[in-house]
């Protein structure tokens, strides 16, 4: 898979790993675990380097949720066995050893540390008792996750952490991997996390390893300068662009396809930016033209959604028209995929008036529907059982543009790893033609070039789409508008993902303070604090004045919020400038005399740009630490 690559990483950075799927991103993380030998080469650690990293499969234990993730400090689990033997042969010798070292390691706040972890990837508190066997396969996934970042290390291993994540727990593990103060090495797909996440990019790339400073936007627009070089890498781009161009001119100015010509000048202008990073991926494909169409495709008037005599949504009102692009937020469990499964007319609708049009054909895709493929058929087959009459040119044609070609076209799915089989469930929908696509965790398992061609594809489908996804990158560049669904209630969420970060955000603040403010209420009623309402709890004035008092806080953080995201796009901004600096001065030529003129003024930029990058990591810091004053106040 990899020949004769180097690579070598610093204490402290966050690498996104990247490359096609079975590159060898999965080897590499075996051969640092031991678990693979180099047939030639070596990899190195430093001496007594901790590493953790994420199973990818756990078995059905009993053991409760809390005690699960906290067998990840191993050697906390090791003080505690040690301890139990001490005890049992009362030997106080040792026990007073090892409770001093249970104390170093504050080992008395390893199970609050558990249900944090557990709480931040979405759990509820009464899940942390659960046994782990209670949990289905995505939610064992997540219990993995909080395993190994539980576990003490100085490097820490994640292969694809997202995937199973919904956004609410996407945001909350960015902003706790930005504060491992460890080295990170991570597989993922999703270029939004790595634009948070990663100060490196490791593109594996025809056996090679390349090594790129910054996020990954910044790879992009580097491996684009690169790739620009080769002007026949420009050439389908160019053809491409053209197209655009001529549809948005032909229908800009016409109603009915005002919405489809605002996403093309949406797609023009991401791919003038980043397409050239992606113009040797093995995906295109489009979703065909419905045969007909209706308007409105749906509607659903006074819904009312759950599950049995369960409720969990009312009062909704849809009406999905063509062209509708709609984004569905919310956090966990407030009835994002309930929803979707009452505009299908699943059991979750429990009554209200659901209206179809005459010719409505629905494309639904969910994870659990790679399960109802059939693992003895080929992709081929699959396609053919949906039309026999196509032509078997036309379905190996079609199958191309999802990267399954010759024999891998007519290969048993069995086998298949869980983006081939996304990719053949997807293609399923598109053959059919549908004119309403919903779309529940779409990108889960695709890879970052099949994504970006399912971007483009849906930018260009001419029906009604809804979708749930925690991949920010397919939202913001397919949905015009977003539904939050929360507190039981479909409504309107007038504002964007940016937006609904902090949202989420001051959200978890809230439920956070909660539990404090009903022990201090316990506290003061076990006292005897006395029977006057004020006395035992907060009363009502008082909430309302620390509430507007909090409000007043956000308020003021608004502004040094966005300061702080400046700061860093332009911080990712510089570094990738002085990346590019650093390779023309390695360079040799540039060290000949009739380039004097141009290591002259390399080495200036050079120095003016880190001046440049000093100055905003000054005013970042100042800007961070005002914030965490601020927080410190709402706490």
């Amino acid at each position: 898979m990899l020949e004769t690559v180097s690579a070598t990483i610093q204490p402290g950075q966050r690498v996104g790993v990247i490359g096609a799927n079975g590159a060898g991103k999965t080897s590499l993380f075996n051969l640092v675990l031991g678990n693979l030998s180099p047939e030639a080469g070596s990899i190195d650690l430093p001496g007594g380097c901790r590493v953790a990293h994420m199973a990818q499969e756990v078995g059905a234990t009993e053991r409760s949720a809390r005690e699960f993730v906290l067998d990840g400090d191993v050697e906390l689990r090791e003080l505690e066995a040690a301890l139990a033997e001490a005890e049992a042969r009362n030997d106080n010798t040792a026990q007073a050893r090892i409770h001093g070292e249970l104390d170093i390691r504050e080992a008395w706040a390893a199970p609050r540390r558990a249900e944090a972890l557990i709480r931040g990837l979405g759990f509820s508190d009464a899940d942390a008792d659960r046994p782990v066997s209670s949990f289905s396969g995505g939610w064992r996934i997540r219990l993995n996750l909080a395993q190994a970042l539980m576990r003490p290390s100085d490097l820490l291993l994640l292969d694809e952490p997202t995937n199973h994540l919904d956004l609410d727990a996407c945001l909350w593990l960015e902003n706790w991997l930005r504060r491992y103060p460890g080295t990170l090495l991570f597989i993922s797909h999703d270029r939004d996390f790595m634009d948070r996440v990663a100060t490196h990019v490791m593109h594996f790339e025809q056996r090679k390893l390349t090594m790129y400073t910054g996020n990954y936007s910044s790879f992009e627009q580097q491996r684009s300068e690169r790739l620009a070089q080769q002007q026949a890498g420009y050439e389908r781009q160019q053809a491409r662009i053209e197209e655009i161009e001529k549809f948005i001119t032909r229908f800009k100015a016409k109603a009915t396809k005002a919405r489809q010509a605002q996403s093309r000048i949406k797609s023009l202008e991401r791919m003038e930016r980043i397409a050239p990073a992606h113009v040797d991926s093995p995906f295109e494909f489009t979703f065909p033209e419905a045969d007909k169409i209706s308007s409105p495709l749906l509607t659903i008037r006074n819904g009312v959604a759950g599950h049995g005599e369960k409720v969990i949504l009312r009062n909704i009102s849809l009406n999905l028209l063509p062209g509708s692009r709609i984004g569905l937020l919310g956090p966990n469990g407030a009835g994002k995929s309930t929803l979707i499964n009452a505009m299908l007319g699943g059991s979750s609708l429990l009554s209200g008036d659901r209206a179809t049009g005459e010719h409505l054909a629905v494309g639904y895709f969910a994870q659990h529907q790679l399960e109802s493929l059939d693992l003895d058929a080929s992709p081929f087959l699959h396609l053919q059982r949906a039309a026999p009459k196509a032509s078997e040119q036309s379905i190996r044609n079609f199958l191309g543009g999802f990267g399954f070609h010759g024999d891998e076209a007519l290969s048993t799915i069995r086998r298949f790893s869980g983006g081939e089989k996304a990719r053949v469930a997807l293609s399923l929908i598109a053959w059919a033609k549908p004119n309403m696509l919903l779309l529940d965790e779409p990108t889960n398992h695709l890879d970052l070039e099949m994504r970006q061609a399912l971007t483009m594809a849906l930018q260009n489908f001419e029906g009604a789409v809804v979708v749930v996804s925690h991949d920010r990158h397919l939202l913001r560049n397919t949905v015009d508008d977003f539904l939050m669904v929360n507190d039981g209630q479909v409504v309107e969420y007038d504002g964007d993902l940016d937006d609904y970060e902090r949202w989420l955000a001051d959200r978890r603040v809230d439920e956070t303070k909660a539990p404090q403010r009903e022990t201090a209420s316990a506290t003061n009623a076990a006292n005897g604090a006395g029977a006057s309402a004020g006395l035992v709890g907060e009363s009502a004035d008082d909430r309302k004045a620390r509430k507007r008092v909090e409000a007043e806080i956000r308020q003021k953080m608004s502004p040094f919020r966005k300061r702080q995201q400046t700061l860093e796009a332009a911080m990712a901004k510089h570094q990738a400038t002085l990346a590019a600096l650093e390779a023309s001065l390695a360079d040799a030529t540039i060290y000949e005399p009739s380039r004097k003129e141009d290591l002259k003024r390399a080495l200036g930029e050079q120095a003016e740009v880190r001046r440049a990058q000093e100055e905003l990591e000054m005013e970042w810091l100042e800007t961070t630490e005002t914030l965490e004053a601020m927080e410190a106040e709402l706490s």
